[in-house]
């Protein structure tokens, strides 16, 4: 309900007001020093949200006394944001002030709280007070509310700001109660409009002997002076600074569209996070789940949204992760046919350790919003139901005591850390635009990179986060979050959260896993994983290369079968089973013939039954294989010789005794040659392997993955051994012809 503006008041005659105040003693000489406990904090909350709780934690950490009005009752002031009202605190001021009337030696700092912090001490700001030579000090601000038509009344200023923001003011007792006493309107009357009227009136800002904190020495208001204050990290603690008037305010205030500001501040003051030691906050009203007889019910809901790269990787994760089956649910919305066979998967195995799994598919052709509002509600119905932790398909959560990490940390939301494997990209925003879209924080690289750990509060999350259940059914009991104006879903759930003062942090105080990329993923391949090692590098290697590669370069797993012939494991045998499978389904062997049109000059001395790499459109993909995991080991073992990593021809061989069973004795057409085995002899084929005719040295026993690596020209005359029964696949790479 909007407030109807301020009515004319009826205040004390002029004289009588002047009368009262020179009884009080407006002339006499400050004292030198007023103790910290004469100094009481009062505010205003009918309601207790996350701002709050910051700003208790703030007035706490400097041992203010806070007492704080209207708890429990109805709010009847308005309806805040960009509107007038707020007439309800002056009246509860105007009835809590009545104990304190005579109290000369008292001195009361009124403040907002929901968009509060303090920086500094009682001592502080109480000495800066004393330092006005006022007896009432309210806060400054740039900009002009709510009737601009007053400007020409205020005072001049030369330095400092001119209009009065009745957000944060203090003064003595006496005078405060007097102040307040002299209001008559109501509740959603406008309270800055009252407390404007008595300051331009000239006699009666002598009268209360009213001054505004010009500089912004106390009081800090954000809006408007978003380019005047900067964060400022000095001998061990951190401070918002007024860059302008060079001052250190003591209570800052993100009034009106400087909430995502202040929480930016909130995150360091007061002394939340400094350089020296980190963060002082994380460990603040946590829960220990070791110390548990009974974990906390979750349900976890999967979206699946687009075709996504090593889907069933990510499903078999959540298997993993350290929490107790018996307590989790699942929700999963697969919108894409493509995935429904890697969901019958998942099912068959998830069905035996989780006891409640709710599957909404492709065919109930739900909006990405819809989906994500049923599978908040699968958690927001049930009352049992503790957390709801929401997680994207294109996420790969390599901590499995994520979900602990996140339900410990005790916050209503609160999301992991993941980035894209070397880049920025993040599934957080550290600032938002004007228009509400990305804008870069100042810390945001430093809490990608891991140079700042902490919680952070953030304006927007998505792809993985945990929302605490009774959050769902209480602030969030609306169903509708994931739907406004033309937001997409992620971003219309954050902008309802901080519209209601929701606080969203971000964690990186572990290593959680990382986001994948989909916006490339081709589907048209039989096994599409394979063309990702460009786009998700980290997870092609995980999928693709032989567990064992790395102890080539620690271990010395290389072996040397042959002079100047090496062996050493490249491929998983799940890359050897697809590269085959490609092959098959692209079906068209050359037979082995002399003429082949696929190669320059059009004709092959030492014919193999083959298909090229760049037939199936993998020629890039595997030059790129070259480059990244075949060069380090050409390095160790042709001590050096550099490889450019190229190779003209690539290409996978089939030995069978009905089509081409071995191969004569020949040169290959390069520096050195790389031949893997992609299936296992005794197994899938009888006999085969390699002939080095010079040594006289066989290799009969290939295993699957592993690749010989051996110089093309002049010394390695080799031939290739018949194949007795079954097939035989080999990948093989002409490198640096």
């Amino acid at each position: 309900m909007r407030g109807r503006g301020a009515r004319p008041g009826r205040l004390l005659p002029v004289l009588a007001l002047l009368s009262w105040a020179a009884g009080l003693g407006v002339a006499e000489e400050t004292p030198s020093h007023i103790p910290a406990d004469k100094l009481l904090v009062i505010t205003v909350a009918t309601k207790e949200n996350d701002g709050f709780h910051r700003f208790m934690n703030s007035a706490k950490y400097f041992n203010y006394t806070v007492k704080v009005l209207g708890q429990g009752q109805e709010w009847r002031g308005g309806d805040g944001v960009n509107s007038i009202g707020g007439g309800q605190k002056v009246r509860l001021m105007k009835e809590a002030m009545v104990q304190y009337a005579s109290q000369e030696d008292m001195v009361i700092l009124f403040t907002e709280c929901f968009d509060v912090i303090f920086a500094g001490g009682p001592e502080e700001v109480l000495k800066k007070f004393q330092k006005t030579n006022h007896k009432i000090v309210f806060a400054a601000d740039g900009i002009l509310w709510p009737d601009k038509r007053l400007a020409d009344k205020y005072p001049v200023v030369h330095i400092g700001k001119r209009y009065l923001n009745s957000g944060g003011f203090m003064g003595y007792a006496p005078y405060i109660s007097r102040l307040v006493q002299q209001w008559n309107l109501q509740d959603n009357d406008d309270d800055q409009l009252f407390y404007t009227k008595i300051y331009i009136d000239p006699v009666k800002r002598e009268a209360f002997n009213i001054t505004l904190d010009h500089k912004c020495k106390i009081f800090q208001a954000l809006n408007g002076a978003t380019d005047e204050v900067v964060l400022k990290f000095e001998n061990g603690k951190s401070r918002v600074k007024n860059t302008f008037y060079e001052t250190l305010p003591v209570a800052i205030n993100g009034n009106g569209p400087t909430k995502i500001l202040q929480n930016y501040f909130g995150n360091y003051v007061p002394n939340s996070w400094t350089q020296e030691s980190g963060c002082a906050l994380c460990d603040f009203d946590t829960i220990d789940l070791s110390a548990v007889d009974v974990h906390p019910k979750v349900t976890i809901g999967v979206f699946i949204e687009q075709p996504t790269p090593f889907l069933p990787r990510f499903l078999d994760l959540l298997l993993t992760l350290d929490y107790p089956k018996e307590a989790l649910k699942l929700f999963i919305h697969n919108k894409e046919v493509y995935h429904e066979k890697d969901i019958k998967v998942f099912f068959d195995k998830a069905k035996l350790e989780i006891s409640t799994i709710k599957i909404v598919g492709p065919e109930e052709n739900l909006s990405q919003a819809e989906a994500r509002n049923m599978g908040m509600d699968f958690c927001r119905q049930d009352e049992k139901c503790d957390y709801y932790f929401s997680v994207d398909a294109d996420v790969v959560l390599t901590n499995p005591r994520t979900l602990k990490i996140l339900i410990e940390q005790n916050r209503k939301i609160i999301a992991p850390l993941v980035t894209r494997h070397g880049k920025l990209w993040s599934n957080f925003w550290g600032a938002l635009s004007p228009d509400g879209y990305y804008a870069r924080s100042e810390d945001y690289v430093d809490i990608v990179q891991g140079n700042r750990v902490g919680i952070w509060n953030v304006p927007y999350m998505a792809n993985v986060y945990l929302i605490q259940g009774k959050a769902l059914r209480s602030e969030m009991s609306e169903r509708n979050y994931f739907v406004r104006d033309k937001l997409d879903p992620d971003m219309a759930l954050c902008r309802n959260a901080r519209e209601m003062g929701m606080f969203m942090y971000i964690s990186n105080r572990h290593e959680f896993g990382r986001l994948l990329s989909t916006a490339n993923y081709n589907t048209s391949h039989l096994n599409n994983d394979l063309w990702q090692i460009f786009e998700n590098p980290v997870d092609w290697k995980e999928k693709y290369i032989n567990r064992d590669y790395s102890k080539i370069f620690t271990e010395n797993i290389v072996e040397q079968p042959c002079p100047d012939v090496f062996w050493f494991p490249v491929l998983s045998e799940r890359a050897c089973d697809e590269l085959v499978e490609e092959m098959e389904h692209y079906g068209k062997w050359s037979g082995g013939k002399h003429h082949d049109s696929r190669i320059s000059g059009g004709y092959e001395n030492v014919p193999t039954d083959d298909i090229h790499m760049k037939q199936i459109d993998l020629e890039n993909v595997w030059l790129h294989f070259i480059r990244e995991f075949i060069a380090p080991v050409t390095l160790k073992v042709f001590a050096g010789y550099y490889t450019k990593g190229f190779a003209l021809l690539n290409f996978v061989v089939k030995y069978s005794p009905e089509r081409q069973r071995s191969l004569r004795p020949h040169h290959d057409a390069s520096t050195f040659t790389i031949n893997i085995a992609l299936n296992n002899v005794g197994e899938d084929f009888q006999g085969g392997g390699c002939k080095f005719l010079r040594y006289n040295c066989s290799i009969e026993s290939p295993r699957k993955g592993w690749s010989f690596m051996h110089p093309g020209r002049l010394t390695h005359l080799h031939e290739g051994l018949p194949v007795k029964n079954g097939t035989r696949y080999i990948a093989v790479s002409f490198i640096d012809p």
